[in-house]
């Protein structure tokens, strides 16, 4: 590894911590970072799940108020862990033991499904029902669901896990979008703390790598953290809609080309 090299990785670790910790498809910065450093797909694809894992405990770190707002309204939301961790698990074990070329299909779809979800949620509200309006019990298994679907999406793939998770925690949450931003930190750190140690175990990680990409993760995760508490809500959802529709198109465009 070369000047050049470190210099490429840690401003990409600093740009994808900060974009994860606002709206999510941070890898798609590191991830062609580290193939053009020489890594193969593969050892890209894992080096980067270890290597931003730091950078979602700095964001959770950083939307710590927010959270402890969202733990006193909502009693028992760390039951979610281990919905959370088993989905991450899941994802994982289907990213080393099945090919990734059909799943890698669908992604892009996925991604663009949730920008438009989240662009759209006030008018989905009005046909799914609003989260004041359901049952605390349908509430919680909807809540349960949301975070099963993201982190299984989250231990296999990862990019643009913000978006997904926002897009689908915001339907069945009736809060900021601060808060649901920083509930979906968690469920993200959750994930990559699944990843790093199955990676870590059974996957060919540059652990040379991994010490550039991960302290840059770990201070753009804080300082993204930071500014999305402070954003109004309307340009928080938007800047992620964007956001996230630029990486589905992008992800669309390298599954066909």
């Amino acid at each position: 590894m070369n000047l050049v090299d470190i210099a490429l990785l840690s401003g990409a670790g600093l740009a994808a911590g900060t974009v994860n910790a606002i709206a999510g498809g941070g890898s798609l910065i590191t991830f062609p970072a580290l193939i053009a450093t020489g890594l193969s797909p593969v050892a890209a694809n894992v080096t980067n799940s270890v290597s931003v894992f730091p950078g979602y405990t700095a964001s959770v770190f950083g939307s710590r108020s927010d959270l402890r707002d969202l733990a006193r309204e909502r009693a028992g939301l760390w039951q979610l862990v281990p919905t959370s961790v088993v989905a991450a698990v899941l994802g994982c074990v289907l990213l080393l033991a099945t090919p990734a070329r059909a799943f890698d299909l669908v992604v892009p779809f996925l991604v663009l499904a949730a920008s438009t979800t989240l662009a759209f949620q006030d008018r989905l509200r009005k046909l799914v029902g609003h989260p004041r309006d359901m049952s605390p019990r349908r509430r919680t298994l909807s809540l349960h669901a949301m975070v099963f679907a993201g982190s299984l999406y989250g231990g296999y793939f990862g990019a643009a896990l913000g978006v997904m998770l926002v897009a689908a925690l915001g339907l069945v949450l009736d809060q900021s979008m601060a808060r649901v931003s920083a509930l979906k930190n968690v469920v993200s750190a959750l994930g990559g703390l699944v990843t790093v140690c199955v990676f870590a175990a059974f996957g060919p990680v540059d652990w040379a790598d991994v010490l550039v990409v991960a302290p840059t993760a770990m201070v753009g995760g804080y300082a993204g953290a930071r500014l999305a508490r402070r954003l109004p809500s309307a340009v928080l959802k938007w800047l992620i809609v964007v956001f996230g529709t630029g990486v589905g198109l992008v992800l669309l465009y390298r599954a066909v080309g």
